[in-house]
């Protein structure tokens, strides 16, 4: 069964786009989240869905930003989802974890992400090390530093 989520953060926002898009897929049923912002781990709807979800549905989104905080977030829900025998559905990636295709193109993403984690950890690494060399102090001041002020 596809079994939809839709989310906007403020109710200002219409969700109608997400809800149309969810249905012309074939969702049976819509959970929605409205005021709630990507970036909150906990959202009355999604907690809802993922305790409604059961092995053979299919979770379907509008775009993938809609359902996960950060990639690595999304990553984790749909390898739980994977786990548990549901599969993952974005309409606007067109990307779909039934397929052995949609799992590699996920995958893929994620492996990109966690790439892209590293290089920015080596460049924050190789940056503080070059400011140390020319004599620049990180962190916080100290605190006796301060007092001799």
């Amino acid at each position: 069964m596809f079994i939809g989520y839709a989310r906007v953060s403020t109710d200002e926002q219409s969700i109608d786009l997400q809800l149309d898009a969810l249905e012309r897929a074939g969702c049976q049923r819509i959970f929605n989240d409205s005021g709630f912002s990507g970036a909150l781990k906990s959202r009355p709807a999604l907690d809802e869905l993922l305790a409604y979800l059961k092995p053979g549905d299919t979770l379907v989104t509008w775009r993938l930003d809609r359902l996960g905080r950060s990639l690595s977030h999304l990553i984790l829900l749909v390898n739980d989802l994977e786990v548990r025998g549901i599969a993952f559905k974005s309409l606007s990636e067109a990307i779909d974890t039934s397929t052995a295709g949609g799992r590699l193109q996920f995958h893929m993403m994620g492996a990109l992400a966690e790439f892209e984690r590293a290089l920015i950890s080596e460049r924050t690494k190789a940056g503080m090390a070059a400011a140390r060399l020319r004599g620049v102090q990180l962190g916080r001041p100290n605190k006796r530093r301060l007092l001799k002020v």
